[in-house]
């Protein structure tokens, strides 16, 4: 059997591991096939595939777009897309500046709490790599405002949470349609966490092509749903970790193995573009 694991981030979002580091933790695991899947950016792709060369892995050039329908966020995944296409790069250049509003927002809603965060930290942490939640959590436990990474987004951060703010500048639509445009095949990320499966028969009007079943949250019975759901529409079935490294050390890389045969039926549909 040969494995893969569709879902992984590296520093250039808001993972731990460089490319080359995540590259070398994979190798360990008996996985042969990946996908770079950082939020809202490609910069980390092209050294990801010369570090996976050298280890005989396949890397599947891929993207998680955030997006924003009636206040919830969504993540669509796109596989298989042309990421140097330069459409794909303007946007990205304007969901990375969003992405830094949205954390300024955040970080007001916070200070009318008394939990004082400096954006620089923030930022200095996110580097050269679009900045997220998961980087003002790890600040918010660093500052002893959170006593974990769950912590800070139970309490300040996560999407019921008092400091929370959605504010993404790209609707399911316009991702779909982006990574249809670049070549790519489109999937919604972690549906479980959507909680508005009405939603899915939407999507799938608007281009939508697959449903990620296999992730570390979904218990066997969601899984089992889900499969249903992509079995009911004809949607093709992804999964993958969504390993962030040390940032969510609970998830653990090698946990989720996708069947080979997936990846497979991706490229088929890949060729009908």
């Amino acid at each position: 059997m040969r494995f893969a694991d569709l879902h992984l981030h590296t520093n250039f979002s808001d993972g731990t591991y460089t490319p080359q580091e995540l590259i070398n933790r994979v190798s360990t695991t008996g996985i042969e096939s990946i996908a770079i899947t950082d939020h809202d950016t490609v910069d980390g792709i092209p050294t990801a595939i010369e570090a996976a060369n050298k280890k005989d892995i396949e890397v599947i050039p891929a993207i998680e777009l955030s997006t924003e329908y009636d206040g919830l966020e969504i993540h669509i995944l796109g596989y298989l897309i042309d990421y140097k296409k330069e459409e794909l790069i303007d946007k990205l250049d304007f969901l990375k500046k969003n992405r830094q509003e949205r954390i300024y927002k955040m970080l007001s809603r916070l200070k009318e709490m008394d939990v004082f965060i400096k954006a620089e930290d923030v930022f200095k942490l996110a580097g050269s790599g679009t900045v997220g939640r998961l980087h003002l959590a790890r600040i918010l436990l660093k500052e002893g405002y959170a006593n974990s990474i769950y912590d800070a987004f139970a309490k300040y951060i996560g999407e019921r949470a008092p400091a929370y703010v959605c504010g993404f500048h790209l609707s399911p639509y316009e991702a779909i349609k982006l990574i249809k445009d670049v070549g790519g095949i489109s999937v919604l990320a972690h549906p479980l966490s959507m909680k508005r499966d009405d939603l899915i028969p939407l999507f799938i009007d608007y281009g939508m092509r697959g449903l990620e079943v296999y992730y570390p949250e979904h218990s066997k019975a969601t899984t089992e749903y889900y499969k249903g759901l992509a079995d009911k529409y004809s949607l093709l079935i992804t999964g993958g970790s969504d390993y962030h490294g040390d940032a969510k050390p609970e998830v653990q890389l090698g946990s989720i193995k996708l069947p080979y045969a997936l990846v497979e039926k991706l490229k088929e549909e890949k060729s009908k573009i």
